[in-house]
């Protein structure tokens, strides 16, 4: 009966857990962010706490948050207020634009005429107003998703920020329930696990830029629109691991062909050349400086994570591999040279002093050495 009474409850545990999970996932996917967040900027406080006479913890996590927040909502400018320039232009310039296009004039018009565009549009016109006119709906949708944003996006920097203002606390109290081996074990290997996830982003960032620059540059030297909207989002997009080129060479494929067909084709050709480069030699020599995984790791981490959490995967991708590969690899070194039992009490009880002269282990328990030769 104990028997099918514990049974039945580990099976209603797990149903339970499974439920609670499955409604709060959201929150414990700003949790996993805000964690990923902690350990980025975790260094940095550290540094500024020790290096800094006469700063305490909690206006070095203050300095910290706002040279992040200003970071943030400077990347927020650059791509708002060319949006807003740009966007104003564009308005301005449209009924001009849709003129031209309908004419089959400019390179819109051009365009659209090569592919038959315009005879489809005209042919379709009623359908196509049915489908702008189902818009609201979606829009209603996409305001309610900015709003979550929001709230996620401050939600996740209050828990970061008090994750880091207490982290010393939490990470003391934590280790002191172990033993003092174990305890500086756990913390070697917590200290590599935070190396790998800093390094990570430290290398992605650094990657991105490089992208977000050369789009730039190609893009403002053929005279592409939007050039330094198009470079921020590529950038940005470039975040996503195996999938962000891609989808930022789409966008400015398309802003491109628009422009021009010269400099489409430039453009096409140089994200082909810029991604050989990125996957073969920008990511390989950054990554394995940092996180240390070799590329089949990375693309079936990639691949896994992808299928299980969407774009968040492919973000967390990396990171968790990198985790996974040191804790395993911690483990495989301990169980290779971990001493036995024997030994290893022996060895506690001579290090706390517990024994003044010297023991042998026989059946179980310590005796003096002349006990010992007689028995």
């Amino acid at each position: 009966m104990r028997t099918i009474l514990a049974a039945i409850g580990l099976v209603l545990a797990t149903v339970v857990s499974v439920v609670f999970v499955m409604h709060v996932q959201r929150v414990l996917v700003w949790m996993l962010i805000a964690i990923v967040l902690t350990v980025a900027l975790y260094p940095a406080v550290n540094w500024l706490q020790h290096h800094v006479r006469r700063c305490p913890r909690s206006l070095a996590t203050l300095i910290v948050f706002l040279v992040v927040v200003l970071a943030f909502g400077g990347v927020l400018t650059l791509f708002a207020v060319p949006l807003a320039e740009q966007g104003t232009r564009l308005a301005a310039a449209l009924p001009d634009m849709i003129a031209d296009a309908r004419g089959g004039r400019g390179p819109v018009g051009t365009l659209l005429e090569r592919t038959n565009a315009l005879e489809f549009a005209r042919d379709n016109e009623e359908r196509i107003r049915e489908f702008a006119t189902g818009l609201g709906t979606p829009a209603l949708g996409l305001l309610r998703s900015a709003v979550t944003g929001i709230v996620a996006t401050i939600s996740i920097f209050v828990l970061a920020y008090l994750a880091v203002l207490e982290g010393p606390k939490v990470v003391e109290g934590t280790l002191s329930l172990f033993p003092a081996r174990r305890a500086e074990r756990i913390r070697r290997v917590g200290g590599d696990c935070a190396k790998t996830v800093t390094g990570y982003i430290s290398g992605n960032l650094l990657i991105s830029a490089i992208c977000g620059v050369l789009t730039y540059v190609v893009l403002k030297v053929f005279g592409v629109p939007f050039a330094e909207l198009i470079a921020i989002f590529v950038a940005i997009a470039d975040l996503i691991p195996l999938i962000g080129a891609t989808l930022g060479a789409v966008v400015a494929g398309v802003a491109a062909l628009i422009h021009s067909v010269p400099a489409a084709i430039t453009v096409v050709i140089f994200f082909i050349v810029y991604q050989q480069l990125e996957n073969h030699l920008l990511q390989p020599v950054i990554f394995s400086r940092t996180v240390k995984l070799n590329p089949l790791t990375v693309l079936v981490a990639l691949l896994l994570a992808t299928e299980l959490a969407g774009i968040l995967g492919a973000l967390l991708a990396i990171p968790v591999a990198g985790v996974i590969q040191v804790v395993l690899r911690d483990i495989w070194h301990g169980r290779g040279g971990e001493p036995t039992a024997v030994t290893d009490t022996t060895s506690r009880g001579n290090a706390v002093g517990t024994t003044d002269s010297p023991t042998t282990i026989h059946s179980g328990r310590s005796q003096p050495p002349d006990e010992e030769s007689r028995s």
